[in-house]
């Protein structure tokens, strides 16, 4: 093949590898994802957060090249076919993803998650290509002889977070989470087909851990991203009990498809019908469809339309501690008398719950350091920098958002 590059912001030229990886690059399944923002809602934060899931798949697409490059130089057989399994399963690993990430599981997709629906699209396309795909979906599945390859798509590890990181870092301008991912890549080794980092790359995984704690506070669970998107999720809510009701709607097919029902993973597989209209849904059908809803009889959609199009977002406190139960009353009273709602009606422009996360559980997937002994020591051993009992706690926090009256 004529051989083609990509200019990417972050990691500079990409040369594609050839005419099998550029073919799956140009499906229309991986053509959508250039409609899809990798990072949701947060451009209400960091208005430089406009790359797509496109970017992040050409960007761990490089760096799974470089990783098994990496590899193969230290003397790991890598097949032709293994190599581009892999390179086609890291490819593929965000087709499942709709408009705004987790939000259409919450409110439209409910009963699949989106990596069941990554593989349902990689069976759909294995089928037209005649198995051509079977090895990425081995390697993406856990089911490939070669463990060492899934740990590069799916691990605590892979090069889907040393992507995001440095990419979300770049195009939000928070500096901490510019990781050394090629140095990473560099330190990688194999022992008994499990990834390992050679010592001397201890300090660049210390680096890696403590960036993702401080991307997630930063940016994935900053509190305005996190109110965007609860208001969007109450949108969503909101339009699909208007549809279920009968009143009309605007929306495109895709979209009122999945308003006007809830799909159950029955309807997703065997080419169902739900599957059809999920990969004609990106972020412009709920976009357009909002700035029509803002004008929508409906008051509780027209007011949570309206101030998702024109970021009059929920007002949001985030705390260490329960929201007490009179406070959501109070406020919901004052919804409801402000803006003449019942008690329902008014619930939606209020939302209240949990924010958990743990940056890292060695019971899931251990980083592994091995000396120049050939001993492998777990991370949370191997550092005497990092307070890994800190990582591996389950921060929890509470957050009540709210309609600015």
């Amino acid at each position: 093949m004529k051989r083609k590059i990509i200019n990417d912001p972050v990691f500079g030229f990409i040369t594609i590898p050839n005419d099998f990886v550029y073919e799956l690059i140009q499906h229309p399944y991986m053509q959508r994802l250039n409609r899809i923002r990798q990072l949701g809602l947060a451009a209400f934060v960091y208005p430089g957060a406009q790359h797509t899931r496109f970017h992040h798949s050409i960007g761990a697409m490089f760096l799974m090249d470089e990783a098994m490059k990496t590899l193969k130089d230290k003397g790991h057989e890598i097949t032709e076919e293994e190599y581009n399994g892999a390179l086609a399963a890291i490819l593929m690993h965000d087709m499942g993803h709709g408009p705004f990430s987790h939000v259409l599981e919450h409110t439209l997709v409910t009963q699949i998650h989106h990596e069941t629906i990554s593989f349902l699209l990689m069976q759909q396309i294995n089928e037209t290509w005649h198995g051509a795909l079977q090895t990425a979906i081995d390697i993406f599945t856990d089911n490939h002889p070669k463990r060492f390859l899934h740990q590069l798509v799916s691990g605590q590890l892979d090069v889907d977070r040393l992507d995001y990181l440095r990419r979300d870092s770049f195009f939000t301008g928070v500096s901490e989470g510019n990781i050394g991912s090629a140095r990473i890549i560099k330190m990688l080794d194999v022992k008994d087909d499990k990834l390992v980092v050679e010592s001397k790359g201890i300090y660049s995984i210390e680096n890696f851990l403590m960036s993702r704690r401080l991307m997630y506070w930063q940016v994935y669970l900053h509190k305005t991203a996190v109110a965007a998107e609860k208001m969007m999720i109450n949108t969503l809510r909101r339009a699909k009990e208007v549809s279920l009701n009968g009143r009309k709607l605007f929306a495109s097919p895709a979209l009122s498809y999945f308003l006007h029902q809830e799909p159950e993973i029955a309807d997703f597989t065997q080419h169902g019908e739900a599957l059809h209209h999920f990969i004609d849904l990106d972020d412009n059908d709920i976009w357009t469809s909002l700035k029509v809803w803002a004008d929508h009889g409906d008051k509780v959609l027209s007011l949570l339309s309206s101030g998702m199009v024109n970021r009059k977002l929920f007002k949001i406190e985030i705390t260490d501690q329960q929201i007490p139960a009179e406070k959501y009353e109070a406020m919901l009273q004052s919804h409801r008398m402000t803006y003449n709602l019942s008690a329902h009606e008014a619930s939606y422009l209020i939302a209240s719950d949990q924010l958990v996360t743990n940056m890292y559980n060695e019971q899931d997937d251990s980083i592994d350091i091995i000396y120049k002994n050939g001993t492998v020591k777990d991370i949370s051993l191997a550092s005497d920098m990092l307070n890994i009992e800190l990582l591996k706690k389950k921060v929890k926090k509470y957050y009540f958002a709210y309609l600015r009256s």
